[in-house]
């Protein structure tokens, strides 16, 4: 089971304001926030998110190949959490669509170019 996932930042006052955004489609509210990490989490369900300064002082880098996913309730949810995402200065990685008969997906990027998608299954 996942408890959180993090992904990293180099401005946490502005990944703050796109991820309240993001994270309140989700129904997820900050939990923790402090001068080096923002945390949300939902109302008693499912994964944690945050967001943070790298602990070793060292500028944030984009891992390749590592995402974070939010389940969205439908494509609807999908559609608007991608719309959102790149009004708030994300950048597409991949439209909303069909991935597979059992999974419809969006794939976008933070500003800073951390890798997320938005997904629903069945």
């Amino acid at each position: 089971m996942i408890g959180y996932v993090t992904v990293g930042t180099n401005d946490l006052e502005k990944a703050g304001e796109f991820y309240d955004k993001i994270c309140s489609e989700f129904g997820m509210g900050r939990f923790m926030a402090d001068d080096r990490i923002i945390v949300w989490l939902g109302r008693g369900k499912g994964a944690g998110f945050s967001v943070a300064l790298p602990y070793d002082g060292k500028p944030m880098s984009v891992g390749n190949g590592v995402m974070a996913a939010f389940g969205a309730k439908d494509e609807a949810q999908v559609e608007r959490v991608y719309k959102l995402a790149l009004s708030l200065g994300g950048s597409c990685e991949g439209p909303p669509g069909a991935r597979s008969e059992n999974f419809y997906a969006a794939y976008f990027r933070d500003p800073e170019g951390n890798k997320l998608n938005a997904f629903v299954m069945g």
